[in-house]
């Protein structure tokens, strides 16, 4: 009788309120922030949200999250789980491939999040009608005993390019049908992934894809604006069987409202700057948070940037660690960078002064989700044929190598300070614009993402 009368309520609710959706993000700084902005989205449409992690990375995600306040959502759930204890060696900016290996501690240690996440699963689910689970590829592992629960549905959530993920699964399976040349040529001389994972991260990969086929549909970070063409061929049957799959983003708010910015007192000082610089005057220039350079490399790029006489904000910063709180330590030692000497006057007076431009590791959160003109967006939007075309890029067969500042003058005065440059610019700020209003409402990324909540409240 007590399951009949729980049907019965649960028909009376509306559907969101029937569905309960579970983030399981892989532990790194890229994919903890989207996987907590992808949060914030489905908790709009009043859906009951739980993000799920090591406490120590659900710590990370939600003290770097930008324009917005992940405690103002009331049916935004956080649940920090207790991992085995790990090292969190540094960075080596020596190591043989520029992946960061040093942070495989701390990926070894989510994977062991199997357990705690099945016992989440099973009180949501006997709580709610459906269940959803939102995982990242490599943290199929930890959702492997959805298969047990019958009202709940994985869903795997890609956070690299569509042109990415179609290019490996299509070499993988032997190139199974010829594409199109203005889709992809072998002439593009596209670099291959030889060199850019460590031994140890490939074996972790291959942990996860035992648990491949647990999906029921694939939500990609990338927008039809920008790879439509790619997304098309992640739907062929051959590499997607007949499983759904919606291309969901962009997911970072790139629409701010006026109530979502800072006012003056909080607004960083960078973007103070930035705000007294002509339009499209500055360039921004940052490696992520996983990226770690040789001291060479850094005086090569400060040189570059320095004859280049182009105004800039760098944020020069050495990659995260496995525990990024670990700087609360006192014994902690910060990474000391040698910029060539006299290097912050001679720029002081035409870029960005307080260290040299150079942001501290928490302004490149801050700033890099307000600078809205992504270039990026250009060499993706169908120009990966003009790969080593890009400025300041080497053939792949030399990435070991330094590149060296004269390499930074010419792509820092091409892309600011000549015709070329300035044909690239517009068409990113042109991208940029298709990218912003297809997140609006009746935009393709977020009609992509109205379908995807239809469905599992469906």
């Amino acid at each position: 009788m007590g399951n009949i009368h729980q049907d019965q309520n649960d028909q009376n609710k509306p559907l969101q309120h029937q569905v309960a959706v579970v983030l399981v993000p892989f532990p790194a700084q890229g994919h903890l922030n989207l996987a907590i902005d992808l949060s914030r989205i489905l908790s709009s449409y009043n859906l009951s949200v739980h993000y799920v992690g090591a406490a120590i990375h659900n710590r990370q995600a939600r003290e770097r999250v930008h324009v917005w306040e992940p405690h103002s959502a009331a049916n935004l759930h956080f649940h920090d789980f207790q991992v085995p204890f790990f090292t969190s060696p540094p960075p080596n900016p020596n190591s043989d491939t520029q992946f960061p290996s040093h942070l495989q501690p701390s990926f070894n240690a989510s994977s062991r999040l199997r357990e705690p996440v099945a016992m989440l699963l099973r009180s949501l689910s006997a709580k709610f009608k459906r269940v959803v689970v939102i995982y990242d590829t490599l943290m199929a592992s930890v959702v492997q005993d959805v298969v047990y629960l019958p009202n709940t549905e994985p869903y795997a959530f890609h956070s690299v390019s569509a042109f990415t993920v179609f290019l490996y699964i299509w070499e993988s399976m032997g190139k199974p049908f010829d594409i199109d040349h203005g889709i992809f040529s072998e002439e593009w001389n596209i670099p291959s992934i030889e060199g850019c994972f460590s031994f140890e991260f490939l074996n972790f990969m291959a942990g996860q894809y035992h648990f491949a086929n647990l999906y029921r549909g694939k939500l990609y970070n990338t927008s039809r604006v920008i790879e439509a063409p790619y997304v098309d061929l992640l739907a062929r049957e051959e590499v997607n069987g007949r499983k759904t799959q919606w291309a969901i983003g962009p997911l970072n708010p790139v629409n701010v409202s006026k109530g979502m910015k800072p006012n003056d007192r909080q607004r960083n000082h960078c973007l103070k700057w930035l705000d007294k610089q002509n339009p499209n005057s500055v360039t921004f220039i940052s490696f992520g948070s996983t990226t770690c350079m040789q001291d060479e490399q850094i005086v090569e790029l400060a040189i570059g940037l320095l004859k280049s006489e182009q105004k800039f904000i760098w944020v020069l910063r050495d990659a995260d660690k496995g525990n990024v709180f670990e700087r609360e330590n006192e014994n902690y030692v910060e990474r000391v960078f040698q910029l060539p000497k006299g290097y912050e006057e001679r720029v002081s007076s035409w870029t960005y002064s307080p260290r040299v431009g150079a942001a501290t590791r928490d302004t490149s959160s801050s700033v890099h989700g307000r600078i809205h003109e992504p270039l990026w967006m250009e060499f993706m939007h169908g120009e990966y044929k003009q790969w080593d075309s890009s400025p300041g890029t080497l053939d792949w067969d030399k990435r070991q190598e330094i590149v060296r500042s004269w390499i930074i003058v010419n792509a820092a005065r091409k892309l600011m300070a000549s015709k070329e440059g300035d044909d690239m610019r517009k068409r990113a700020q042109k991208l940029g614009f298709e990218v912003r209003r297809s997140a609006e409402d009746g935009g393709v990324s977020r009609l992509e993402l109205d379908a995807f909540v239809a469905h599992i409240t469906r």
